[in-house]
């Protein structure tokens, strides 16, 4: 195994992660966002009003894109361990 294989390994697995972590961190931002413009609007600086939101909707993206999730991971387990003889 030379340098480049290990490369292209770490990318891809780098690439992987940032594709499944994507969904969720964008539901973040945009719920931060949305309730963050919602308590500059009315002054209300409560840290647990954009918290409790966020979690929720973060949760609930999790349980939507779980099985596409699920899929990916299992794609990119099953190419890499079947590829394991030819890259060594």
């Amino acid at each position: 195994m030379d340098t480049s294989t290990v490369v292209d390994l770490g990318r891809e697995g780098l690439l992987i992660m940032l594709e499944v972590s994507g969904p969720v961190m964008l539901t973040a931002v945009v719920v931060g966002l949305v309730i963050s413009i919602g308590q500059a609007v009315t002054q209300i600086q409560d840290q647990t009003i954009s918290f409790v939101p966020k979690i929720i909707m973060m949760v609930l993206a999790i349980l939507y894109t779980l099985p596409w999730i699920t899929a990916l991971m299992m794609e990119y387990s099953t190419s890499l361990i079947t590829n394991i003889p030819s890259r060594l």
